[in-house]
């Protein structure tokens, strides 16, 4: 199966309400009828095993940094100047920090201009038929593909928790979709990104990725690639660019993840804490709205409809449109000692990875998985049922970092 990963790079008040109803109002048609049950847990999709919380630090070198985040760079090595002057180009496979530790990512103002972020790539990570198998576990006949739908613009009045993450890899700029998430612990001040796994760490073969940047309603007016030829940083980006100054993801995903394959794939997700690169408003303030997330695993039986919004970006798309698929999900075992996945029909490639997975709860859009694997042929996504070992990274994040 492909991870919808992300692409190569050659060379407030009246808003909030819009822009949470415009997510609610599509899945609420298309749910409409089915039996959405709000507590509603299969047992057979249940999670095995919780895995440790695995929560990063990163820092920007132009503030004073934090005792920790200073001896962090110091036992690295990293000389924050020379981090920014280009540095962190090297992929020498010392120098790749993967322990969940080991985590920086300074702030490198203006790195990620129009251009950089219209070249980033998809990451193309799929699943190929030998991954998985009917009598593994409990999986549903394969999905019809529904075809992806352009999402209305503004994207701010419509999916404004949406965006993309832009971050450097050994291949190049590459690029997710990221979902803001409401931070208990921060009421209406949430700083918290939700993400996949393979979206900031490498897994089994690698480490963290780099320049990790999320960008809310990216392109907001849906513009052309010719339209956005000479754009300006306010029409890519027109609520700034938040960079992660902390991630989060599972044990499992550093420890097993690959490019390819479903190896990690149901533990494949991440929360990141940002902050502005300029300012000091918070994310959900800045957007106007965050979503609540649903660990409460729901039987595929009980969900009327799941919906998965993203910017795909491999062809024939082009990374610069939102675009979201509508479907009643199935399950999808890769192995039988690994939890579920759920499964939907839909078209979206390479870039929507990360994006997240709404349903309509007791009359609320809630975050209910993220997009992780799919197939070559770009028929159908899996995301990761999110159970107890999501909620410890999340709630990890949320306790120590949250509030920062």
């Amino acid at each position: 199966m492909r991870s919808i990963r992300p692409s190569v790079a050659r060379a407030r008040g009246r808003r909030a309400v819009l822009a949470a109803t415009g997510i609610a109002a599509a899945l609420a048609l298309t749910a409409t009828g089915c039996n959405d049950s709000k507590d509603g847990k299969s047992t057979a999709d249940g999670a095995a095993g919780k895995p440790a919380a695995t929560t990063s630090q990163g820092s920007d070198s132009g503030a004073k940094l934090p005792g920790d985040v200073a001896d962090q760079l110091k036992k690295h090595g990293i000389d924050p100047d020379k981090w920014k002057d280009g540095d962190w180009k090297n992929w020498e496979k010392g120098d790749w920090l993967r322990e969940a530790k080991d985590f920086v990512n300074p702030v490198i103002e203006g790195l990620w201009k129009p251009e950089r972020m219209k070249s980033a790539e998809d990451p193309n990570k799929t699943v190929a038929a030998k991954d998985y198998a009917d009598d593994q576990g409990v999986t549903d006949p394969e999905p019809e593909p529904v075809r992806a739908k352009a999402e209305k613009t503004p994207y701010h009045e419509n999916a404004a928790p949406v965006g993309k993450v832009f971050f450097d890899s050994p291949e190049g700029s590459m690029v997710c979709s990221g979902t803001v998430v409401k931070d208990p612990r921060n009421p209406g001040r949430s700083n918290l990104v939700w993400t996949a796994g393979h979206c900031v760490h490498a897994g089994a073969a690698g480490g963290w990725y780099r320049n990790i940047a999320f960008v809310p309603s990216y392109n907001d007016q849906g513009k052309s690639a010719d339209a956005l030829r000479n754009a300006t940083q306010q029409e890519v980006a027109p609520y700034g660019t938040y960079w992660a100054d902390w991630a989060s993801t599972s044990n499992e995903w550093i420890d097993q993840g690959a490019e390819s394959g479903g190896a990690g794939a149901p533990y494949d997700f991440a929360v990141l804490h940002v902050k502005p690169e300029q300012g000091t408003k918070s994310l959900e303030e800045t957007v106007g709205t965050a979503l609540d997330v649903d660990f409460s695993t729901p039987s595929v039986q009980s969900v009327g409809s799941m919906g998965a919004w993203g910017y795909p970006a491999a062809p024939p798309y082009d990374g610069l449109l939102m675009h979201k698929c509508l479907d009643r999900p199935g399950r999808l075992s890769l192995s039988p000692e690994q939890p579920t996945m759920y499964r939907i029909g839909c078209t979206m490639t390479g870039g929507s990875s990360g994006g997240g997975w709404f349903r309509v709860r007791a009359g609320k859009t809630v975050l209910v998985s993220n997009t992780s694997i799919g197939p070559a042929e770009n028929t159908w996504l899996a995301g990761p049922q999110l159970g107890a070992e999501a909620q410890q990274v999340f709630d990890t994040m949320s306790e120590k970092y949250g509030s920062r």
